[in-house]
């Protein structure tokens, strides 16, 4: 210790530390509102109940309903955004990265993202607003993806006829269409979305093998 002691915080800083502190607490109870009841039945009056806040704190923080499921979102896909790029940027191969990547659907079925993500999607294609948010954060993952692919190619001298961005986009639809049928209540035997995903790991092992 070199005796000093942090200056105190400032008023202005309290005030930014309590506001941090209450949209936090508002993100959390939405996120678990919409898990139980989902994003369409979700009541800002529920929300702000559960995070002990009056109704007003959730219009000052995000403006509507509509603002306040797509902060939750956008809180998720950037959490689990950056959890993936660390998986991918590791030695594995990528047969193993994939099979971690199929791991985490069940993490993020459980976690309720899944699920918030997909709802948003449906809302998107009747509202603008939504729409464009949501291919914001679907973007992210396919640059994500086609880094990826674009290091693979590289790796491996190319990837026939596809470019990286077409690989990035064979990558992230199956997933996304899995996602949806399982949400929508297929089980593995009716259509096997888990095991499927699970067998293009083993392929891309095949390949790496040779």
């Amino acid at each position: 210790m070199d005796g000093t002691e942090a200056a105190p915080a400032t008023r202005a800083e309290r005030r930014q530390q309590a506001a941090g502190d209450t949209r936090a607490s508002i993100l959390e109870s939405a996120r678990s509102t919409i898990l139980a009841v989902g994003s369409a039945n979700l009541s800002t009056r529920a929300v702000a109940e559960a995070a002990e806040v009056p109704l007003s704190q959730i219009h000052y923080h995000f403006g509507s309903k509509q603002q306040l499921i797509l902060a939750v979102l956008e809180a998720e896909n950037r959490k689990l955004l950056e959890r993936q790029a660390a998986m991918f940027a590791g030695p594995e191969p990528l047969s193993l990265q994939w099979d971690r990547a199929c791991d985490f659907l069940d993490a993020d079925l459980a976690s309720g993202y899944v699920r918030i993500l997909q709802e948003m999607i449906a809302a998107g294609w009747s509202d603008a607003e939504v729409a464009a948010a949501v291919r914001g954060y679907v973007g992210g993952w396919q640059r994500l993806l086609t880094d990826v692919a674009t290091r693979e190619a590289e790796r491996l001298g190319g990837l026939g006829p596809f470019a990286p961005a077409e690989v990035a986009a064979l990558m992230a639809l199956p997933f996304l269409g899995a996602e949806a049928m399982i949400l929508l209540g297929f089980s593995d035997a009716e259509l096997p979305a888990r095991s499927a995903l699970r067998k293009v790991g083993a392929l891309i092992r095949s390949f790496e093998e040779r």
